[in-house]
């Protein structure tokens, strides 16, 4: 049974978008429209023309005398998962409007801009007009070097491990298997708190990783080359026997780490460039979410409940 932990005849390791405006207002999230006049004549039911059911109700939303279409609610929906279909319907129809207010703002500039490879003519003019509306404050050198100085713990070269394992192989979903997996692992780790020396001959007798054939080797392990769950245990581990086995999806290992090499701390300049690109990019993040709330806060929105400015933009 393969552990996905890459190991092999060489060796190996383990392998195997936040939204601008936060917050949903509280119920109710939608409002109703005034009824259409009554002698004029009834629009076709609009759900009868959705892909999902003829029965699913939508939302009426109008941006500046603009309505939202059902349709586009229903093909929007798949990129908002959400624990409730109202709350998937509330946020696909907030970005149709927040959508809906930059197409209509770049037609009052008369934007006309040429795509960049890869970009849509609908980004293209979105990202021109953010560039012309959203001022941001440039990124000083000193604020870089605070946040350097506020965060070094995070600016440290990657451990290194040496590690080997045993690997008890086991269905995720069995958990019959599981238990009798954990028990052999904890058997085996007290066999070898008394003889380390036999690591590579029980490796090669009981492992079900293909690393057995190197006596349970996979080599210097770096954070990024095994799966997630074992390498949250594993990095915590100090040199020598893992007194616990290491449970991953594939089982439970037995693990002795042979070698450990903390990750150094960085200098400046070696991440200068990284940390001016992460505070540009929350600051664009800032300024966008004002702007979008402004352009809410400036239009008329009929149907649903959005957070407004009461503010001049970034003032």
């Amino acid at each position: 049974m393969a552990c996905g932990c890459g190991g092999n005849g060489a060796g190996g390791g383990c392998a195997g978008e936040q939204p601008l405006v936060q917050e949903l207002p509280e119920a109710p999230l939608f409002e109703e429209l005034p009824k259409e006049d009554e002698g004029a004549p009834e629009a076709p039911e609009a759900a009868a023309q959705l892909i999902a059911s003829s029965e699913q109700e939508w939302p009426r939303v109008r941006v500046n005398g603009v309505d939202i279409a059902p349709e586009a609610i229903a093909l929007e929906l798949q990129y908002h998962p959400a624990g409730s279909r109202d709350e998937a319907v509330y946020l696909a129809t907030r970005a149709l409007v927040l959508r809906e207010l930059l197409q209509q703002r770049i037609a009052a500039l008369d934007l006309r801009v040429r795509p960049q490879a890869g970009e849509s003519e609908e980004e293209a003019a979105t990202r021109a007009l953010i560039e012309r509306e959203v001022c941001l404050p440039e990124t000083s050198e000193a604020a870089c070097r605070q946040y350097y100085e506020s965060n070094r713990a995070h600016f440290c070269s990657a451990p290194l491990l040496g590690v080997r394992h045993i690997l008890l192989g086991c269905p995720a979903d069995d958990a019959e298997a599981r238990s009798l997996a954990r028990e052999q692992a904890l058997a085996l780790i007290a066999e070898l708190a008394g003889d380390g020396g036999r690591f590579a001959e029980l490796a090669l007798a009981r492992s079900d990783c293909p690393s057995k054939e190197q006596g349970g080797a996979l080599g210097q392990i770096s954070k990024g080359q095994t799966v997630p769950e074992f390498e949250r245990q594993l990095f915590r581990l100090p040199p020598g026997l893992a007194g616990q086995p290491l449970e991953s999806r594939y089982g439970f290992h037995v693990v002795q780490v042979d070698q450990r090499i903390d990750g150094r701390e960085l200098p400046y300049e070696a991440v200068a460039a990284s940390i001016r690109a992460e505070l540009e990019q929350r600051v664009w993040q800032r300024g966008v979410a004002q702007y979008l709330r402004t352009l809410v806060g400036d239009a008329r929105i009929e149907g649903i409940r959005l957070e407004g400015a009461d503010s001049p933009l970034l003032q």
